[in-house]
């Protein structure tokens, strides 16, 4: 467990700590869209990983705000009905995409879609993945058959607090995960 540095509340830990971290806190939105009952993700063109629309946040910027920008410039989706905090973490993970090990203070966001409509994505350039719609299990699967080195425990936890709070507000009502 850690210390979130904005308040003194206990906030859990995951993954292994490894050398060289480097610390970029940002946040993650776990995104619902109650019409086709599925969650949105992005999904690597390389190895098929499922990745939660998520990135740091820039500096004086609102962690909300920053994550609903990285969704919108990730996935294309923009057009919101309800956002919710859900949680935080200090987590530690092996960042595939820049091949760097990070920690990070990280908070995570339930978005539920008023509709799925997309404007154009604006991905870095090591951002290699596609949006595609999935059901929780399907992507607690994808995450828990790489787990072996602890970097997806955050994004487990994540996605089961969200999709529970997602059951809870009477959105999701086809999830079994949660």
């Amino acid at each position: 467990m850690g210390k979130s540095d904005n308040d003194s509340i206990t906030i859990r830990e995951f993954g292994t700590t490894r050398e060289n971290e480097e610390r970029r806190d940002g946040g993650c939105g776990i995104v619902f869209d109650p019409r086709t009952q599925k969650y949105a993700i992005g999904k690597q063109t390389e190895d098929g990983l499922f990745r939660i629309f998520s990135g740091g946040v820039d500096s004086g910027e609102d962690i909300k705000d920053g994550v609903l920008r990285e969704v919108v410039e990730e996935s294309g989706l923009h057009d919101f009905l309800y956002v919710e905090k859900i949680s935080e973490a200090l987590t530690h993970y092996h960042n595939s995409l820049r091949n760097v090990n990070r920690v990070a203070h990280a908070t995570c966001f339930l978005v539920i879609l008023k509709s799925s409509n997309v404007q154009p994505t604006k991905l870095e350039e090591h951002e290699k993945f596609t949006l595609v719609w999935a059901t929780a299990d399907e992507i607690l699967a994808n995450w828990n058959t790489r787990n072996e080195n602890k970097d997806f425990d955050h994004w487990i936890y994540f996605m089961t607090e969200s999709v529970s709070r997602a059951k809870e507000l009477g959105y999701d009502t086809s999830s079994i995960s949660g």
